[in-house]
């Protein structure tokens, strides 16, 4: 008989716990888009903004790269890029264009890695620099822009 009464106990919890982790995954469900959008906005408005107000640290690994424009003129352009990609994003009807652009802009922010390994690695080709790691955190920005791109034949309200 206890047995039976700890038994039932334990599927009781079971079946409370089955269901609180279907509310919490089904609230994930229909937050995680927007939230994704909106941090990747944010962090595009607000990088761009620190290059169009010249206050950057990314300025002056961007000047190194891209040596044939003048810092001056390509810094802020950049930045004014940035900040429309994270505009577009939060304005539905424009995400594609947003993603496109970032999808354009994105491979640049790779160029360090081949044009200057000695700024991204204190080891090459495994141990990063912080301007390393700067770069290499953009994969999870392509993670969130092809996630967010899935979403833009969707009907849902995202």
């Amino acid at each position: 008989m206890e047995n039976g009464t700890v038994s039932e106990r334990l599927e009781t919890y079971r079946e409370r716990f089955d269901e609180l982790d279907r509310t919490i995954a089904r609230a994930m469900e229909r937050w995680s888009i927007p939230m994704l959008r909106v941090s990747v906005a944010v962090v595009f408005i607000w990088f761009g903004a620190l290059k169009v107000l010249d206050v950057s640290p990314a300025a002056e690994l961007v000047a190194s790269t891209v040596y044939v424009v003048p810092p001056e003129v390509f810094v802020p352009v950049l930045g004014v890029w940035e900040m429309l990609i994270g505009l577009f994003l939060l304005y539905r009807p424009l995400i594609r264009a947003g993603i496109f652009l970032l999808f354009l802009q994105l491979p640049g922010t790779f160029l360090p890695i081949v044009l200057l390994p000695e700024v991204v690695f204190t080891t090459v080709p495994y141990a990063l620099t912080v301007e390393g790691q700067y770069i290499v955190k953009n994969l999870v920005i392509i993670g969130a822009a092809l996630a967010i791109g899935s979403t833009v034949r969707s009907n849902a309200q995202r």
